[in-house]
């Protein structure tokens, strides 16, 4: 048996169609229980619409990043800093949009690399904090990002088809590791 090989690749838009299926095929397995499949569906089409996600990767202030397994996307990471943030839109902060894994591969460690993707990034750029929003009704990915150092700092809406959820806004500080 040969060993796993895991690499992070930045996703460039001859890698769209990879996007979004993997996109699609994370949130639902994340939410299909949880909200309506009418609302997904709004979701999904809206979101994840291919012209939506070409504009998203070709953005000068947004990156995304695939985990491959062997070759296989089994994730990704989605990145925004300054005018690319959904909300603080400060220069000195980098937004966590998105950080999905494949259901079958979660509680490999998988996501803490590509937390530590996010988190070398901001610091090697200089920048004071990494923020993100979570689903309050999501305890495994709130107690994922308080082991990371994330502490909750605010709330907002988020919506998905006519349903208005309440995430909870999260920060690193990373003023002590420049």
């Amino acid at each position: 048996m040969k060993p796993e090989e895991i690499n992070l690749v930045r996703v460039k838009l001859s890698r769209l169609h990879e996007l979004k299926k993997i996109s699609e095929q994370t949130f639902l397995e994340t939410y299909s229980d949880k909200i309506s499949r009418e609302n997904i569906a709004i979701y999904l089409a809206e979101s994840y619409a291919e012209a939506r996600l070409a504009e998203e990767i070709r953005h000068p202030e947004s990156e995304f990043f695939f985990v491959e397994l062997n070759h296989q996307v089994i994730g990704y990471l989605k990145l925004n800093r300054g005018q690319a943030q959904t909300e603080l839109q400060n220069e000195n902060g980098l937004e966590i949009e998105r950080i999905y894994i494949s259901g079958l591969f979660q509680g490999r460690k998988i996501g803490q690399l590509l937390m530590a993707k996010a988190i070398s990034l901001a610091t090697e750029n200089k920048l004071d904090y990494v923020w993100l929003g979570v689903w309050e009704q999501n305890p495994k990915a709130i107690g994922f990002y308080e082991k990371n150092g994330f502490l909750p700092f605010d709330k907002h809406f988020f919506i998905v088809g006519d349903e208005e959820q309440l995430d909870m806004m999260m920060k690193l500080t990373l003023s002590d590791r420049h």
